[in-house]
């Protein structure tokens, strides 16, 4: 053991995909021992080449650390890979994409077999993994006191934050602001569908379209997090259901006169006219949650 990696606690980590390999660079420049494994055996060996242990297999990785994370594909390849696997006495820290059910049962698997648990949600893409300022984050739910025994070292490749005791609550605050996100796209990508065939500059488009989605985003989220929180729809509206739908028609025509289709928009103008139906004339767009979260 070199003189930088006194303190540093050991990592193993299974899973050398792009993300996983980010990962692992950050901690080997953090002079963190680190024992790897990867399905395929090259991956693993190129990170040897810059200073990490290459395991030979799933088991032997898991051995060589008291901390052990996990970025595989899905929930079934964490199964598989850590299949017959000793986990007795380990800390257990998921960072692969999952549900909330998924995490869960992901959770109560890895205590029965003796792990202590803590799933993560990463948001943030390979590059920005490692690299202060970036913005990128992990979300991390389960036990809390094991959190904070491994915050220093799960601090390296990205910020934390923990969002509760439930394992289940960090895929879902993944999964959630990922859904806002392509919600996003599927609106950039009907504007800029709309100009496509016209002597419009995308480049200069941009511009707007990104200053727009700011302006409009931040007051909208924090308004419906309050009518939500205060059961009152009607609260500080500016602009009402009933006046919003009645213009989604020129949004419709506008999409056919420009040859566009309108499948990206017509979900969410349903949802609009059922809560309009239901009596929301008088609201803001929160209703619509209501319609969404089904029952049971």
């Amino acid at each position: 053991m070199t003189r930088s990696t006194v303190g540093k606690t050991p990592v193993t980590l299974l899973g050398l995909g792009t993300m996983g390999t980010a990962l692992a660079r950050a901690w080997l420049a953090a002079d963190h021992p680190l024992t790897v494994w990867n399905r395929t055996p090259a991956r693993a060996e190129a990170l040897a080449a810059e200073g990490a242990e290459a395991a030979g297999s799933a088991a032997g990785a898991v051995t060589a650390s008291p901390l052990v994370l996990v970025c595989l594909l899905d929930d079934a390849s964490v199964g598989a890979a850590l299949d017959g696997v000793d986990l007795a006495g380990k800390d257990l820290v998921n960072l692969t994409t999952t549900t909330p059910a998924e995490a869960r049962s992901r959770a109560a698997w890895a205590e029965e077999r003796g792990a202590r648990y803590l799933d993560g949600g990463i948001m943030a893409v390979p590059p920005m993994i490692g690299v202060s300022g970036a913005g990128g984050y992990v979300f991390y739910s389960g036990s809390r006191e094991l959190f904070e025994r491994h915050r220093d070292t799960l601090a390296v490749p990205a910020g934390t934050t923990y969002v509760g005791e439930d394992p289940g609550f960090a895929a879902l605050h993944d999964v959630a602001l990922l859904s806002a996100m392509y919600g996003m796209f599927a609106g950039a990508a009907h504007a800029f569908a709309l100009i496509r065939r016209e002597d419009v500059d995308p480049v200069a488009f941009a511009p707007l379209l990104r200053d727009w989605i700011t302006a409009m985003a931040g007051p909208s989220v924090e308004q419906t997090a309050r009518q939500l929180a205060s059961g009152d729809y009607t609260d500080g509206v500016v602009s009402r259901l009933a006046m919003q739908v009645a213009g989604t028609p020129t949004f419709l025509r506008t999409a056919d006169q420009q040859g566009v289709s309108p499948e990206l928009l017509t979900p969410y103008f349903t949802l609009m006219r059922r809560r309009l139906d239901l009596g929301g004339g008088k609201e803001d767009l929160t209703g619509v949650i209501d319609l969404l979260a089904r029952e049971g």
